[in-house]
């Protein structure tokens, strides 16, 4: 299975050109020319991340310390910034590497060959579900908005990570409580009403949005 690794720059030409090197050493490649965007990338899992650091809205710096939160893959900063504290920055961040720019494809080529060799973390990448800013870590079971940690009672995650896992798409509560509290559980499938109304109040409350949209008669959906 070939590694995969995203490269988050603002610059298009630049994520074309190293996104068609990259494949053709065989990786498969995503790309992000923005932070909210390398954001809804972490569901493609990436084994690596090439991350740029002078970036618009959130910087490179900000970013990683949002990413290193939920993934422990090797983060190799892009930068013009040449200073020895400019690389210390970057490394308390939580990055990996340091690669100035311009710099030569055969050496980012070995760069992440490196990388990838020693770093077992990707064996075991965690499961991340992106959603307008939202962050849910399905393997830790936990749920962060802007790198504050949100509070949900057991039941109310599991609805929550099924719906998001099953993004645009729309289920009824006779399947969401199939699919939470099980076939042949015993009770009633009401009771969802009342916690999709709570998990949507701690939603609304930390992001002010609305990630749980009701499709009258037919049940609820997750909006993408």
């Amino acid at each position: 299975m070939a590694y995969r690794i995203l490269v988050v720059d603002d610059e298009p030409i630049l994520t074309e050109l190293l996104s068609t090197h990259l494949q053709d050493h065989g990786y498969t490649v995503s790309v992000a020319n923005s932070s909210d965007e390398a954001l809804a990338k972490l569901t493609t899992k990436p084994n690596l991340i090439l991350l740029d650091i002078n970036m618009p809205g959130m910087d490179g710096l900000e970013l990683c310390k949002v990413i290193r939160n939920h993934i422990v893959c090797p983060i190799l900063f892009l930068t013009a910034r040449i200073t020895e504290q400019d690389k210390v920055n970057g490394l308390r961040a939580g990055g990996d590497d340091y690669i100035t720019k311009p710099f030569g494809l055969q050496e980012l080529i070995a760069r992440i060959e490196a990388h990838l060799r020693r770093d077992e973390r990707n064996n075991c990448p965690p499961e991340v579900v992106t959603s307008q800013g939202l962050i849910i870590n399905l393997s830790d079971r936990k749920v962060f908005w802007n790198e504050q940690e949100l509070s949900f009672s057991k039941r109310e995650f599991d609805i929550i990570e099924f719906l998001s896992s099953n993004p645009n798409q729309v289920f009824d509560k006779e399947r969401i409580y199939e699919a939470v509290w099980g076939y042949d559980a015993e009770g009633d499938s009401s009771v969802i009403k009342e916690h999709i109304r709570k998990i949507r109040a701690k939603l609304m409350q930390a992001s002010g949005n609305e990630y749980i949209e009701t499709v009258w008669g037919m049940g609820y959906r997750w909006k993408k």
